[in-house]
């Protein structure tokens, strides 16, 4: 146990820096199927076919933040695609400031971007950049996140959260059977619209597949802990759910994000063996590592910023092309990352 332990430990030094700046909320092709790194840095960016003259277009892009690798894949491939297809690729950065990302907003307006793509950091606090873009003849496409139904927008483009969490927390079930178990769940923050629908997947997941299997339903969920979607706050999370709950032998999470620093905790504690993580997203690549090399982690879903932002392009060309007829949300296809699949989707040059 002794070896293992220094083993994770020392896997897990070389992502403390990077992880330490995570903070995201964390996420329609994976080349047109799931046989491939749907988060790879190459440039698999396409050109779309387009009735108009694409040239001189100006595509607008605004993120809450770059300060993740995840928000940073995101931007590239929105980058790598938009230009990839003659169009100009104009962004703002929210700085992890609501207040800010207004302002961002509302300057790309006033350049006069074709299309905005807009990932908004609070699903409320955007609503009235919307309708000042619809006012302009602008019309707004929402990335990854989720915005308050009462903005103007054309659709939004993300991972199907619910579809993901329900693959992970059924394949929990599976693993576990008719065995005990005691859960801690690891969230992003209290009200966040993704991680709500990413926790609902997950106990959904696990109740369907407990009824189908077992007859019924035995969920005990004996604590749950907000990391603010970052690695420093896993690790607080989770040193203070071992002191208070020492039996936990499940580990479920809206992101992986949350749980990359509790794993420090749990192989601190000399709990790697009695604890098993289930992630209900995003495929990050660190993640990925672990559901390879080690035992402890069981699986994530996919929520890859690499195809979120080659579909958010390929829809804004399709509008300017006189397509009007999107559902309101438009999600990539849910995919389960597990052992036997996981080298197909792991990629170490990977910005995500």
């Amino acid at each position: 146990m002794k070896a293992l332990i220094q083993n994770v430990l020392k896997f897990a030094k070389p992502i403390v820096g990077l992880a330490l700046i995570f903070n995201l909320s964390s996420c329609i092709d994976q080349k047109k199927s799931t046989g491939e790194s749907g988060n790879s840095e190459d440039d698999t960016s396409e050109v779309f076919e387009s009735k108009i003259d694409l040239t001189g277009k100006k595509i607008g892009y605004c993120t809450p933040s770059l300060n993740a690798p995840y928000y940073q894949a995101l931007f590239q491939s929105i980058k790598s695609t938009t230009e990839k297809n003659g169009m100009i690729f104009l962004s703002a950065d929210g700085q992890d400031d609501i207040n800010k990302q207004v302002a961002a907003v509302e300057d790309l307006i006033t350049k006069g971007v074709d299309v905005l793509l807009l990932n908004p950091k609070d699903p409320d606090a955007l609503v009235g950049a919307t309708k000042l873009a619809k006012a302009a003849g602008i019309p707004v496409f929402i990335i990854d996140s989720s915005i308050n139904p009462e903005a103007d927008y054309v659709t939004t483009v993300q991972s199907n959260n619910l579809a993901n969490g329900e693959l992970a927390g059924e394949w929990l079930a599976k693993k576990f059977g008719s065995k005990k178990m005691n859960i801690a769940l690891l969230s992003g923050n209290a009200g966040n619209p993704v991680g709500r629908t990413r926790k609902q997947g997950l106990l959904q997941g696990i109740a369907e597949e407990q009824l189908r299997s077992l007859g019924y339903i035995d969920l005990d969920v004996r604590t749950q802990a907000y990391t603010d979607w970052s690695y420093a706050g896993g690790l607080k999370a989770m040193e203070d759910i071992l002191v208070a709950h020492p039996d936990i032998n499940v580990v479920i999470t809206e992101s992986d994000v949350c749980v990359l620093g509790a794993i420090k905790a749990i192989a601190q504690a000399g709990k790697t063996d009695d604890i098993l993580i289930v992630a209900g997203a995003d495929g990050q690549k660190e993640a990925i590592k672990y559901i390879m090399d080690t035992d402890f982690y069981g699986c994530t879903a996919m929520n890859s910023p690499v195809q979120i932002g080659r579909n958010a392009v390929e829809y804004a060309v399709q509008y300017m092309n006189g397509k009007t007829d999107f559902p309101k949300t438009s999600y990539t296809p849910p995919l389960l990352i597990t052992k036997e699949n996981a080298s197909k989707y792991y990629n170490p040059k990977a910005l995500f």
